[in-house]
């Protein structure tokens, strides 16, 4: 979770136009009617002087422009069988076995928005299973088709009115650290709710990771002691969401590649920033999974007004003042808020997973003001997914 505001225009990072030389473009700017537009481009110099060709290095810039088990037969079909196929990526073999955590985990803690408290128990899972939620005995998987549209400040997953918010930090890690197949009970504090938060702890992914750590992983095997390989979706050609001045944009690449951009122009604090990397477990897990969600002072009661971060802290965010700076120093890292907009967006991406595969897509991943609305909206243009399509 991380601010989602209201932002400047960008003309001047990639023009007026939406081009996007020969990317595969999905617009979803509201006409005066309140309906969006799908539309592909041509040609755009301006988006291409936006990527560094020094891919690998970490920038941080300030305002320049340099910057459920499933049966065993599911197995022995094969991963590519039951992968949801698209045309904009190919699933290719990593070289890997997929894997599951080697013991349970179990952590309790209070939720950020609705302030009650919840436990989420982690168990292993054979292969080819994936990740899923178990809540009030009905089975809820981490995927894209659950995803809710268009939920402020979070990631919500939905299924048959049973629905478990912020669930992007745990997912984030689970897919960083090579968590592929497990089974994730949650249970609220209240019984009679259909509706329940993962636990914010700080407001980072560092205590799943660290959990995951101390448990250690092992290779999962089906029913009848098989492993199975861990597939990736290796991204074929160039695709680009857009939704008003935000965007992401992919390029094929041969490596997980991660260039993020925020700008607050609002808040001198944290103004503009851009960071990117070469992305690995053990770089998420020393650089990546501590950052922690932010939030802007000023809109704190107007977000309380909406219902939302009631068990919002000091402790769970970084708490920025359009005019006082940042309330609870220190940060982790000078960029932390922008880290945390990757640690977001893994977890978001991690919803393209299926059957034990990385949801992660091989390829550069450039995204600039995004958010969770955004994030997912990419995974379904990847999924072939109408944007017109309900939840499940």
């Amino acid at each position: 979770m991380g601010t989602e505001g209201e932002y400047d225009g960008i003309e001047d990072e990639i023009g007026t136009d939406g081009e996007a030389f020969g990317i595969k473009v999905k617009i979803e700017n509201e006409g005066e009617d309140g309906k969006g537009d799908d539309t592909d481009y041509g040609d755009s110099d301006e988006l291409e002087s936006l990527i560094s060709e020094d891919e690998g290095t970490v920038a941080n810039t300030k305002r320049q422009h340099t910057d459920m088990k499933n049966p065993s037969f599911r197995v022995v079909a094969g991963a590519f069988s039951s992968l949801n196929f698209s045309s904009l990526v190919s699933w290719k073999s990593t070289g890997k076995l997929q894997q599951t955590v080697a013991n349970c985990i179990e952590r309790t803690g209070r939720s950020l928005h609705s302030g009650k408290l919840s436990t989420v128990k982690i168990i292993s899972e054979a292969a080819g299973t994936g990740r899923y939620f178990v809540f009030r005995s009905n089975i809820v998987r981490a995927l894209i088709d659950h995803a809710v549209k268009d939920t402020p400040l979070c990631t919500t997953l939905s299924k048959d009115g049973f629905t478990i918010r912020t669930v992007e930090h745990l997912l984030s890690a689970l897919e960083a650290t090579g968590v592929d197949n497990c089974r994730i009970e949650i249970e609220g504090s209240d019984p009679c709710d259909r509706s329940v938060e993962v636990p914010i702890f700080d407001g980072s992914a560092r205590e799943w990771v660290e959990a995951i750590d101390q448990v250690g992983l092992k290779v999962a095997t089906d029913c009848g002691g098989k492993s199975c390989e861990k597939l990736a979706p290796f991204l074929n050609e160039p695709v680009c969401v857009r939704k008003n001045d935000s965007f992401m944009v992919a390029f094929p690449h041969s490596k997980v590649n991660i260039t993020y951009g925020i700008d607050f122009p609002q808040v001198p604090a944290i103004d503009r920033q851009w960071f990117s990397t070469l992305l690995d477990e053990s770089f998420y897990s020393k650089k990546i999974a501590s950052s922690r969600t932010f939030c802007i002072y000023e809109e704190v009661e107007h977000m309380r007004s909406l219902g939302l971060i009631k068990g919002g802290s000091a402790e769970t965010a970084i708490i920025c003042s359009v005019t006082r700076g940042w309330l609870n120093p220190p940060l982790h890292y000078d960029d932390e808020p922008c880290r945390h907009k990757v640690l977001d967006l893994i977890g978001d991406l991690s919803l393209f997973a299926k059957d034990g595969s990385q949801g992660l897509p091989v390829a550069h991943i450039i995204t600039y003001k995004g958010g969770h609305s955004l994030h997912t909206e990419f995974v379904r243009c990847l999924s072939g997914i109408s944007k017109n399509d309900g939840i499940s």
